[in-house]
């Protein structure tokens, strides 16, 4: 047993040092970020080795997982130190990264290739996984994972939500996922960091309703068969493995499903979110899998994935807000700055309140969710707000460009498109 927990522990720590030694680390000034989380998981993580044993086998036969909830005083918005060392590296990595990326591949409508090595080096889908199958968490981070969404939010909406797909996949079958379903893919995703996943949650109905489905689950054999559309996928054509949510027996499900022959896809470029390369999948009579069992909620799946786009909406309005500021400072109009007329300033004040009210309302639904308390009512409030005020702080921005903010010159119109998926797209994202 001994010589099996040293193999394990080698593995890990291989794992780890091969994320450390990445010279992205080194360009991006992000070593002492990484460094220290290392040392927590090596501290922290590998304590509960000899109980799995850490060979990361797909279909390997595991215990179920399920992240305990935090013990902790609710509504404390002091960051630990380790979530501050993480806003600060995703902060670091939006500026430096994504902001220089969005602008072309918002144009060209493509979802840039490099930014998936970037996530393999950073090694952000291990902070998904449990600590029991090689990844870094050991309870509940829906706090931490809205602020790793915020953060980046600040480089790009529309990058976020696709650099994010896996991530949450991750985390929605660490939650949710029954004892087959883990075993089965949560290893996959240790050993195959170029595993991409997705989520088909949206239909092409009006004022489309997550709880009322027109894709359909039966019952066939072992498992399921769908038959049904879903639109706005995210990376669709290139995702190997969806989570998509149908109607089983006048109930919402998920199901997990393995891209193959039965699926069809047709782009389906939006308003906003182009860098996402979003598509329509068709679903013919295709097998599919249970996501959860006993424990699984539905209603509680759909509450995570729209904060973690609420979380988005707040990363990219501070983004705006502070593109406006230093706009409206360097602006003259008869002799000084616009920012020095009421009208405008009133306007970029109104954008730091409702920035913050957002903020408030995702941070209280997230810490009463990963405490293990209902938050549903919270998460609805935060939902509704900031889908209204991310589009006021959307059309702010855009007027106080004037003509400029109307140009691709900017990224204000960028910004504005993509924040109009707050209230469009319902889950599509996990915290």
């Amino acid at each position: 047993m001994n010589n099996m927990v040293n193999k394990a522990q080698g593995f890990g720590l291989s794992m780890l040092t091969k994320i450390a030694g990445s010279e992205i680390l080194d360009q991006l000034k992000l070593r002492k970020f990484i460094e220290k989380s290392l040392y927590q998981s090596s501290k922290a993580g590998f304590k509960t080795l000899s109980q799995t044993q850490k060979i990361l086998k797909s279909g390997q036969n595991i215990q179920k997982q399920r992240l305990p909830p935090q013990s902790k005083a609710l509504f404390d918005l002091n960051l630990s130190v380790e979530q501050q060392l993480t806003c600060d590296a995703m902060q670091k990595f939006a500026q430096e990264v994504l902001y220089p990326l969005a602008h072309a591949a918002d144009q060209h409508e493509i979802f840039p290739h490099e930014l998936w090595q970037y996530s393999t080096d950073l090694g952000l889908n291990f902070y998904a996984l449990p600590e029991a199958l090689g990844g870094v968490a050991c309870e509940q981070n829906i706090v931490s994972n809205i602020l790793i969404a915020q953060h980046l939010a600040r480089g790009d909406f529309s990058l976020t939500a696709g650099l994010l797909s896996s991530f949450s996949v991750i985390n929605a079958i660490t939650r949710w996922g029954s004892e087959q379903i883990q075993a089965k893919y949560l290893g996959a995703f240790a050993e195959n960091p170029e595993l991409k996943a997705s989520f088909a949650v949206q239909e092409e109905t009006a004022a489309f309703n997550p709880y009322q489905l027109k894709t359909q689950a039966i019952a066939h054999q072992a498992h399921y068969l769908i038959s049904g559309e879903k639109t706005l996928v995210m990376l669709g054509e290139n995702a190997d493995l969806y989570l998509v949510s149908a109607d089983l027996d006048g109930t919402p499900e998920i199901f997990v499903v393995q891209r193959d022959h039965s699926i069809t896809a047709k782009k389906s470029p939006a308003m906003g979110l182009k860098a996402t390369e979003s598509v329509t999948l068709q679903f013919k009579n295709t097998p599919a899998q249970r996501l959860g069992d006993d424990d699984f909620d539905y209603h509680t799946f759909v509450d995570l994935g729209n904060l973690m786009w609420g979380a988005m909406a707040v990363g990219t309005c501070e983004a705006m807000k502070k593109y406006c500021i230093q706009y409206a400072n360097e602006r003259t109009a008869f002799g000084e700055p616009i920012s020095h007329r009421q009208s405008v300033a009133f306007m970029i004040a109104d954008m730091a309140i409702e920035i913050d009210a957002m903020q408030m309302l995702i941070f209280n639904a997230a810490s009463l969710a990963e405490s293990g308390q209902p938050f549903h009512r919270e998460a609805y409030l935060a939902r509704l707000l900031c889908a209204e005020k991310s589009m006021k702080i959307g059309t702010d921005g855009v007027q106080i460009l004037g003509g400029h903010g109307f140009t691709k010159e900017h990224p204000v119109e960028r910004w504005y498109r993509d924040l109009r998926a707050t209230a469009i797209v319902h889950s599509g994202l996990h915290a």
